[in-house]
């Protein structure tokens, strides 16, 4: 049987949980791929994402983030799945940002299921399109997406 492969997409805000289930996930058999950012963020325990985003104070750092969306797209292209990992932002519970979304839609356009570990956002403007990628939602539970997954593509 070959290993699952699941791929977290999440906003940097939110690296730290993303290191968590990445270890909660790995100790039930299945490999997890994080953002790049998010590893060297676990590293150094530095979990400061002003650190990282230096494009902001800099805009000839773009290419910074070019760079690591297109790393974090290969990722998601050699994965079985994605989990977005979606909680509160600046006020909006189960944030899904533009980058995750663009990451959604490359997941939906190579067929790959679309795990999301909270409910939907609420009044996005992406609302329409996140419900037409059919998401699993996981209702805060990670354990279940082992099992789930089984599910999906034993259909």
């Amino acid at each position: 049987m070959t290993k699952t492969v699941i791929t977290i997409c999440s906003s940097a805000a939110f690296y730290r949980q993303a290191v968590e289930i990445q270890d909660q996930l790995s100790r039930l058999g299945v490999e997890v791929i994080v953002p790049k950012t998010a590893t060297r963020m676990k590293e150094s325990d530095d979990f400061d994402v002003s650190h990282y985003k230096t494009w902001f104070a800099d805009a000839n750092d773009y290419h910074k983030k070019a760079e690591l969306m297109r790393a974090h797209f290969e990722e998601i292209e050699k994965s079985n799945a994605i989990l977005v990992l979606n909680y509160e932002k600046h006020g909006v519970d189960n944030y899904i940002g533009g980058n995750v979304l663009m990451e959604m839609a490359l997941a939906f356009w190579l067929k790959k299921p679309i795990f999301i570990m909270n409910g939907l956002p609420e009044k996005s403007a992406f609302e329409e399109e996140i419900k037409g990628m059919e998401p699993i939602l996981l209702h805060g539970d990670a354990n279940a997406l082992p099992k789930l997954y089984e599910e999906i593509i034993s259909m």
